[in-house]
């Protein structure tokens, strides 16, 4: 079931499927809730499955000028507390883990888990001052060019060839990324770092990682490893950044696990 829910004048979309404790997924940038359709269909016979689209992604409002991370996060909080799902697992991949990590430091009443997925405690907090300008270069090369040259997707995304059944859904996804979004969104996790919030996480967390992840490698997930006090790694051997696409039932099976050992109420 697609629905919105409107949040300090904006509107919201999400998908919701399945009975049973509540999972919220939060997509990278240049996607929308449309990558996790492997979880949506997999994962619904035991777990409330919501996926949304932030701000400024598929069917949700334009972001607003001047939109940060607390904004994010609070747009997430207003709709897993409009859904009454809290607390709840709440997994995020690459982008979409920063935002929850930030939904966490500022609403951890609503997260009962945490699921992180090759993500980032900001790209400021995980990565090289050096790689963190090469990317903001890049990304303000591939903002600048024209309309019918447009390419949101980064480098790395895969271990090898994206997967041939999800071709025509990432197609799809970036065909439809606004570019005014991306750039607030790159913006962001540019300047971010949470490595302060790591060591004050207080409830299970699951570390999701493909093990050829070349956009945020096994290095990164270490650091969270080492950070977070009660935290369990699962490395998918093969896998890239998107694991979630790349070994679907490798990573539903993970995410089954967790969920079943730690109820959220």
């Amino acid at each position: 079931m697609v629905d919105v829910v409107r949040v300090n004048g904006l509107e919201i979309a999400y998908e919701r499927v399945g009975e049973g404790p509540p999972l919220v997924l939060v997509h990278g940038a240049t996607v929308d809730s449309r990558m996790w359709q492997p979880q949506l269909a997999a994962l619904a016979d035991e777990l409330t499955v919501v996926a949304w689209d932030e701000p400024g992604a598929g069917r949700s409002s334009n972001v607003p000028a001047g939109f940060g991370l607390p904004d994010y996060a609070r747009c997430l909080a207003a709709l897993i507390a409009a859904l009454e799902l809290g607390p709840a697992h709440v997994a995020g991949l690459s982008w979409g883990g920063t935002v929850v990590l930030e939904l966490y430091r500022h609403h951890a009443d609503l997260v009962g888990t945490l699921i992180l997925v090759d993500t980032y405690a900001g790209w400021k907090g995980s990565l090289t001052e050096e790689e963190v300008r090469a990317r903001v270069e890049l990304y303000r090369r591939v903002l600048a060019v024209p309309a019918d040259e447009f390419d949101p997707e980064p480098p790395g995304l895969f271990a090898g060839p994206p997967p041939a059944e999800f071709l025509p859904l990432l197609e799809a996804m970036a065909a439809d990324v606004r570019r005014e979004s991306m750039s607030t969104a790159l913006s962001v996790m540019a300047e971010t770092d949470q490595r302060d919030l790591l060591p004050r996480i207080a409830v299970p967390t699951l570390l999701i990682w493909g093990e050829r992840d070349a956009r945020s490698p096994l290095s990164v997930a270490r650091q969270f490893e080492q950070a977070i006090p009660d935290t369990k790694l699962v490395v998918i051997p093969g896998a890239g950044h998107v694991s979630n696409l790349e070994q679907p039932e490798t990573f539903n099976d993970a995410i089954r696990e967790f969920c079943r050992a730690h109820s959220p109420h």
